[in-house]
């Protein structure tokens, strides 16, 4: 009788223990986030990625290298994704067309690359009469080149000649055939152009245009269907800033793995370039989302009355800063 009881005392205990052991796993939820573009301002997807801080919020991920952000944007119309990490010039023309779609959090806001040209040009209104290759025609890229060059005093559309070149490698090669004469880059790809000869002629940086760079993006639904689990992407992804901030060292080495870069020189300048320009609480706002409509202001009538408030949902980062979340980060 004694044995008996031990037994079924016994599979009562591990009964339980199998309650517990799989009680994590059933806890956690799935978020599937797509991004684009070979550039550190998605590193902190790429740190979320490589340090686990999905996980530490109780999320399992599945994040998605997409070659574009058009196809990143296709992806979440179709219900793939849950998230894409992209630029606002994706999320007002996706908006305006009709899509149901709402920036959650900012991450780049203002453009951090740099235009560099034939080593000849050592002026900007020496840009006048030549060409500018960008990745593509529409593209971010084609935005951030045209609006600084307005802000220096040279008309894009009258005064350049600004042509489709492709990746960072096309464009360096169509400079270095003299098929361009300036084009746009980030770093750490700019000190690689220095040393094949090139001149960093301006830091768009330095102009501080508003206008989300990088920022992330979901469906309206989706939010409302999956709150829960976006405050804890949400949770995770201002951790992944804070470990950029203040892992120097460990965020470098992050960079070469996703970049491809070995040069120590490349890789401190753009964590100079970037460490400090990702808002601690990734709080999207509307100043970036309204240069866009501004551009857009003369080609599309849309684009004329929209609200920059409609584009954008604070409430997430708002949830997350009441908690003290970003307060005990940064020990505030």
């Amino acid at each position: 009788m004694r044995q008996r009881i031990f037994r079924i005392a016994a599979a009562v205990a591990a009964a339980v223990a199998l309650v517990f052991i799989c009680r994590p796993a059933i806890a956690q939820e799935r978020v599937r986030i797509a991004w684009a573009g070979d550039s550190p301002a998605n590193s902190p997807i790429w740190v979320v990625e490589a340090k686990g801080m999905l996980a530490k919020q109780g999320l399992i991920g599945e994040v998605i290298r997409i070659n574009a952000s058009p196809t990143a944007l296709q992806a979440l119309l179709a219900g793939e994704v849950d998230v894409i990490v992209t630029s606002v010039t994706t999320l007002v023309s996706s908006r305006l067309a009709g899509a149901d779609i709402v920036m959650i959090l900012g991450m780049v806001p203002t453009f951090v690359d740099h235009i560099i040209s034939l080593k000849s040009i050592t002026a900007l209104e020496q840009l006048k009469g030549k060409t500018g290759g960008v990745n593509r025609l529409g593209s971010t890229s084609d935005l951030g080149l045209r609006l600084a060059l307005r802000r220096v005093g040279v008309d894009p559309e009258k005064d350049t000649k600004i042509i489709t070149a492709g990746g960072n490698a096309e464009r360096f090669a169509a400079l270095s055939k003299s098929v361009i004469q300036f084009s746009i880059m980030p770093e750490p790809f700019v000190a690689e152009g220095e040393k094949l000869g090139f001149r960093d002629l301006l830091d768009i940086g330095s102009l501080k245009i508003p206008f989300w760079w990088n920022a992330v993006l979901t469906r309206e639904p989706i939010l409302k269907a999956k709150r829960p689990m976006f405050v804890k992407f949400a949770r995770a992804m201002i951790d992944a800033v804070h470990f950029i901030k203040t892992e120097k060292e460990a965020t470098k080495a992050i960079f070469s793995k996703n970049l491809r870069i070995t040069d120590p020189e490349s890789l401190e300048r753009a964590y100079r370039a970037y460490n400090g320009i990702f808002p601690e609480n990734l709080l999207p706002t509307t100043d970036g989302v309204k240069t866009m409509l501004d551009d857009l202001a003369h080609s599309n009538p849309k684009a004329v009355g929209a609200d920059p408030k409609a584009f954008v949902d604070q409430s997430l980062v708002r949830e997350v800063e009441a908690s003290g979340f970003v307060k005990q980060l940064y020990k505030k």
